[in-house]
């Protein structure tokens, strides 16, 4: 992670595919369980991929990631 994203407390994925169903989760406002699963089927991501997803959006709608 660069400077730039350490100041943003952004999370950079691992890999192509994870960050375009982060794009896509973006671009279509869902961020619930229902929408990770579609972003992961759209997108070949792996189970711990698919977690990871699961735990942003429980960030983002203020639940405990845990």
């Amino acid at each position: 992670m660069n400077g730039a994203d350490r100041k943003r407390g952004g999370v950079l994925p691992r890999s192509e595919a994870l960050r375009r169903a982060l794009r896509w989760l973006s671009d279509e406002g869902r961020h619930d369980p229902g929408a990770v699963e579609e972003a992961c089927r759209r997108f070949d991501l792996s189970p711990a991929d698919e977690e990871f997803l699961l735990s942003q959006t429980r960030l983002l709608r203020g639940e405990d990631p845990g």
